[in-house]
């Protein structure tokens, strides 16, 4: 035991001359013009400087030191973008060269060693995922597969509504939207219904789920930011990795049990023909024979957990955000629901997403949601493959890099008014969110783009306007006046309101 804690003092000491050794020659290299950063400590680096949401921290230092700025945490040499020029640089310019993800012990985990798309490691795998990606499960030709699933939970989701307007209660519009994006994705992607009494998993622990999931994959471990046996030794320490086991051996037990159902041709598959599972299933048993590109059950698990978690989180987020900008300035609601009552008149009794085109307003408010409030404000981290240059400065192979796209969205120089919800900001602009304009990039851009967005925008959009041609919303008893809506925020990868939305729906008639 004595020698044991001798070696780890021996080995700690060892790092920290070597560390400190290292970064004086880093940045006494007159040849590496590295960005401008807050100085570090010895092992930790900047990660003294991280308390609260990242996002906003990562903000507060870029105004002092700019839109290309250098931190290391722990050991990781990170780089953070936080101007549309710098993002073009990196997305569009340095695509390439920046375009591989930085391996941590929880993407490892739940992404089965990178079989997913979304933290695999460019390569042959990737490429060949990606075109599985794009043409197979996200094409639009897919996507438009599914609408009658979308109606069909939007319309059982506006009948419970219409319960709640007779009574006149409040709704709490986060667990709604939340609960609607996962009866979506789980059928369109696991081919079960959500709102079966046997459904494998209860809605609360659903929801507590993909919280919990997303939590771990927005966080680092100690082996991810210091040397080995040092890290290893304070994850022990701290359980670090107990939390990102059990939520990982929940998953892969939901998964499996979606799976089986499946292989077993259980009656419980709704859609089983259409759905995600079953397509991959089918892909499995007629794979090709590249080396690569072996897929097997891991594999089709690794993408259910992009698709289950992307897609209920995010999606159910910018409702939230969308309707509590909404609720927070009547002029843009009132604006809205009276394009959406005339163009469509005042007698339907359903909507659908034939309607979506008829009302540009709507697609106005959404970009604006986007812009203030995007789900992964910082997405997801890049890594770079080889040495580029961004804005002048240099940056070094295996360095990682968040693009705060939180900040691009806020950028005074950028945008009039930043901090304020204007969706006419957008009238008779060409700026959009599907990765060419890089003042607005909720989803990405270049090859690492969301493969996802078009089934994320279709449900955004027909919920929206479903929620807003149905009913008109007031503030709950005791909220005086819109400005005693809260907006804290909460999360890590993802960002949400931090307290739940509640509002009274009122049927328009």
């Amino acid at each position: 035991m004595a020698i044991d804690i001798f070696l780890c003092v021996s080995v700690f000491l060892a790092f920290v001359v070597s560390l400190i050794f290292f970064m004086r020659k880093i940045r006494e290299n007159p040849k590496l013009n590295l960005p401008p950063g807050p100085p570090g400590l010895p092992i930790i680096g900047n990660l003294h400087q991280f308390a609260g949401l990242p996002h906003r921290c990562f903000h507060h230092l870029s105004i002092k030191y700019g839109p290309v700025m250098f931190l290391r945490l722990g050991l990781v040499p990170t780089v953070v973008i936080s101007s549309s020029e710098a993002a073009e640089e990196v997305l569009k310019t340095h695509d390439l060269g920046c375009c591989n993800r930085p391996r941590t012990v929880t993407t490892d985990l739940l992404s089965y060693c990178s079989k997913d798309i979304s933290f695999a490691q460019y390569g042959e795998y990737w490429r060949e995922m990606r075109k599985l990606a794009v043409i197979e499960l996200f094409s639009l030709k897919k996507v438009q597969s599914f609408r009658n699933i979308r109606e069909e939970e939007v319309d059982f989701m506006v009948k419970k509504l219409c319960q709640s307007a007779s009574k006149q209660s409040p709704v709490d519009l986060s667990k709604t939207f939340f609960s609607l994006t996962a009866s979506i994705i789980c059928r369109v992607a696991l081919g079960q219904n959500f709102n079966e009494s046997d459904f494998v998993i209860d809605q609360e622990r659903i929801e507590e789920l993909v919280s919990d999931a997303l939590f771990v994959l927005g966080s680092f471990t100690c082996s991810d930011l210091l040397p080995g046996r040092i890290g290893r030794f304070l994850d022990w320490l701290f359980g670090g990795n107990k939390k990102i086991n059990k939520v990982f051996e929940e998953l892969d037990g939901f998964y499996q049990h979606v799976i089986d159902d499946h292989l077993a041709g259980s009656k419980k598959t709704v859609d089983s023909t259409a759905d995600i599972v079953a397509l991959l299933l089918d892909m499995m048993d007629k794979q090709g024979n590249n080396d690569y590109f072996k897929f097997n059950i891991d594999n089709i698990k690794a993408v259910l957990m992009d698709v289950f978690l992307a897609g209920v989180d995010t999606g159910a987020i910018t409702m939230i955000w969308a309707m509590t900008e909404l609720a927070r300035n009547p002029r843009v609601m009132k604006k809205a629901q009276e394009e959406i009552r005339n163009t469509l008149g005042l007698e339907r009794d359903r909507i659908t997403e034939d309607d979506i085109d008829k009302v540009d307003y709507l697609k106005l408010i959404i970009k604006e949601t986007f812009r203030l409030h995007p789900a992964l404000p910082l997405l997801l981290p890049r890594e770079t493959m080889s040495h580029v240059k961004i804005q002048g400065y240099d940056i070094p192979p295996k360095t990682q890099i968040q693009l705060n796209v939180w900040t691009i969205g806020r950028d005074p120089e950028r945008w009039t008014d930043p901090e304020d919800f204007i969706p006419e900001r957008f009238t008779n602009s060409c700026v959009d969110f599907r990765g060419q304009h890089f003042e607005l990039v909720p989803f990405g851009s270049g090859r690492r783009i969301c493969p996802g967005m078009p089934l994320a925008i279709a449900s955004v959009e027909l919920v929206l306007l479903n929620f807003l041609y149905f009913f008109d919303w007031r503030l709950p008893e005791g909220m005086i006046s819109e400005e005693d809506i809260d907006m804290g925020e909460a999360g890590n990868l993802t960002i949400v309101k931090k307290l739940p939305l509640l509002l009274v729906p009122v049927q328009h008639h």
